[in-house]
C-alpha cells in the first residue's frame, strides 16, 4: 500500500534531529582545535579566535572535550530514536532534558543579548561590535534549535515509553540540574 508500516517511526524525527545537531556541531570544535579558524574569524570573539590560532593549550583541549560532548549529545538523540532498557532510558531522558535546557538558556541569552546590544538598550565592547548579529541570528538560534530538538525527542521518547511516570521523573531531574548549573554559570559570568 506505501504507507508506513510502523507509525511509531514517524516519531523518531526529532530525535534524529538532536544527533544530526550534535554531529554538525561537534565539527567546528574540532576544526578550530586543529588551529584551523575557518568559520570562526566573523563569528566568535577575536579573543576566542587568537586561543585557537595560538593553540593555547588549555583552550585547545576545551575545544576537543566540547567536540565531544557534542558527540556525546549525538549518541544521546541516537538512542532516543527508540525504547531501551530501563537504566539506559533513565540515563538518555535524564541527560536529553538536561541538553535540552543547556541549549535552550545558552541559545536564549544569546539571542536576548544581542537583540540588546542590536537595539542600543546595551553597550558592547569594541571587540565585539560587530559579532552581535551573528550572536543574534546565528548562534542564539543554532542553540535554541538544538535545545527544542533535544526536548521534542525527550517528550516524544518518553509518551512511547512504558515507564512513562518514571522517566518524567528523570527527565525532571535532568533539567532542574541542567537549569541550577546554567544559573550558576550566568551568575559566574560563564558562558
Amino acid at each position: 500500500m506505501g504507507g508506513i508500516d510502523n507509525p511509531a517511526r514517524l516519531g523518531t524525527w526529532p530525535a534524529y534531529t538532536a544527533a544530526m545537531w550534535g554531529l554538525l556541531f561537534a565539527l567546528p570544535s574540532f576544526v578550530w582545535a586543529t588551529g584551523n579558524t575557518f568559520g570562526a574569524r566573523s563569528t566568535v570573539a577575536p579573543s576566542l579566535v587568537r586561543l585557537a590560532e595560538d593553540g593555547v593549550p588549555w583552550f585547545v583541549a576545551v575545544l576537543w572535550a566540547t567536540g565531544c560532548l557534542k558527540l556525546v549529545g549525538s549518541v544521546i538523540g541516537i538512542g532516543l530514536t527508540r525504547p531501551r532498557g530501563r537504566r539506559t532510558s533513565r540515563l538518555l531522558v535524564g541527560c536529553g532534558s538536561g541538553a535540552a535546557v543547556l541549549l535552550a538558556w545558552h541559545g536564549g541569552l544569546f539571542v536576548v543579548q544581542g537583540a540588546l546590544a542590536e537595539t542600543g538598550v546595551v553597550s558592547v565592547g569594541q571587540e565585539t561590535a560587530g559579532l552581535t548579529r551573528w550572536y543574534l541570528c546565528l548562534w542564539g538560534p543554532w542553540f535554541l534549535i538544538g535545545g527544542l530538538a533535544f526536548a521534542w525527542a525527550v517528550v516524544r521518547y518518553v509518551r512511547r515509553h512504558r515507564d512513562r511516570r518514571e522517566l518524567r521523573l528523570y527527565g525532571a531531574a535532568g533539567a532542574f540540574g541542567a537549569l541550577v548549573l546554567s544559573l550558576a554559570a550566568t551568575a559566574a559570568g560563564i558562558g
